[in-house]
């Protein structure tokens, strides 16, 4: 077996969720760094760690470090890669790069987006063909190549996930602006949830985060009904992904927690129900059709979890400030429960009606956000 360094990359604010979710799998040498954690695995890690990972955006290996200036950095150093290792002749290759430019004329500014796509791809194929100018049949499996360049340093990567993590397959209906599924179980793990209490989410929208929840509640493997494209990779034994998804569908328990979902919006809530259909959590969770100001919420020690609107892309300002009104008298009447929300407004706590226990920042899309985060007693 052979030993990589691998980075699951994270939503900004995420990065020790994602760090928390790999010491649990029993990966070593974890480290957070920014906007990834990275730590050191094999074939068996791989096939593991895109089946489980909840908050995580992607799994990488690692290839190469080096500095830039100019293009000719960047074909020497991609093309000193052990492409032959990882990247077989017949192998779809596609380079996509981001890049955190300096200002320009800064030495460190080096070439732009483009550039790194076009050098990198060109550095590739002249390694693996052996030859300047080479060309590949492109007609075997997709190997996607990251270079992400940034303070005057590139970084390699081949991605292993293919499609982001957060597509987990069961989100076919979403509503105007979606939470991406990585960050609301990264939001659900935050708010120290477990099945035994009561979790509610009375801004539900498509369903994300209660779905979310009902899959951690299952011990369900989010990626389990979904491929990956390291699944084609001949280096990586068929044996590995084939264990991987036989012991995540062993893992699966079977709790009923007691998960509330409310919309005001019907249309919207159907839409919900049969993303949960989908996502096979649809008997954990109880989705109905209500108003804020309506919901009644009974037993103790129990969790909401939000992400309301932020009136930048949804509702009249006025109407999202009366929710947030309504969502602090709803927690006011709830003495023994935690609330959790999810929002870019820059008045919600006083809207809300009292400070938060913590906020922490985090990045919904481009949106900057905080998690307001408000602690009520845990059971015992």
């Amino acid at each position: 077996m052979s030993t990589y360094t691998l980075a699951a990359t994270a939503t900004f604010g995420l990065e020790s969720v994602v760090s928390s979710e790999l010491e649990a799998l029993g990966c070593s040498g974890v480290s957070v760094e920014n906007g990834q954690a990275v730590f050191s695995g094999g074939e068996a890690d791989i096939a593991r760690c895109n089946l489980w990972l909840r908050s995580a955006d992607r799994l990488l290996v690692r290839l190469a470090e080096f500095g830039v200036s100019g293009p000719d950095d960047v074909y020497e150093g991609v093309r000193t890669v052990s492409w032959r290792d990882f990247i077989p002749a017949s192998a779809r290759i596609v380079v996509t790069a981001k890049s955190v430019r300096a200002p320009r004329g800064s030495p460190a500014a080096g070439p732009g987006v483009p550039t790194l796509q076009s050098v990198g791809k060109k550095a590739i194929v002249d390694a693996l063909t052996g030859k300047s100018g080479g060309r590949l049949e492109e007609t075997g499996p997709l190997y996607p190549v990251r270079i992400a360049l940034s303070g005057g340093r590139a970084v390699v990567t081949l991605d292993t996930s293919g499609a982001g993590l957060h597509k987990r397959g069961y989100r076919a209906e979403a509503g105007e602006a979606p939470l991406k599924e990585t960050l609301a179980a990264g939001i659900v793990i935050l708010s120290r949830w477990d099945p035994s209490r009561p979790f509610a989410d009375p801004l539900c929208g498509s369903g994300t985060i209660a779905i979310e929840a009902a899959l951690i509640a299952a011990n369900a493997a989010p990626g389990l009904s979904r491929s990956f494209a390291a699944e084609e990779w001949p280096h990586i034994p068929a044996d590995e992904w084939r264990r991987a998804r036989q012991e995540a569908a062993a893992a699966r328990l079977g709790n009923r927690p007691d998960i509330l979902a409310t919309d005001r919006d019907a249309r919207v809530l159907a839409m919900a129900a049969r993303n949960a259909e989908r996502a096979g959590v649809a008997d954990m969770i109880v989705f109905r059709a209500m108003d804020l100001a309506q919901l009644r919420l009974e037993g103790r020690y129990g969790c909401i979890v939000t992400n309301p609107p932020y009136a930048e892309r949804i509702g009249d300002a006025r109407d999202v400030e009366e929710l947030y009104r309504l969502l602090g008298r709803l927690y006011t009447s709830l003495p023994s429960w935690s609330l959790f929300a999810l929002c870019a407004h820059h008045g919600f706590q006083k809207l809300f009606g009292g400070k938060a226990t913590k906020n922490r920042k985090l990045y919904n899309g481009n949106i900057l956000c905080y998690l307001h985060q408000y602690y009520g007693p845990l059971p015992g």
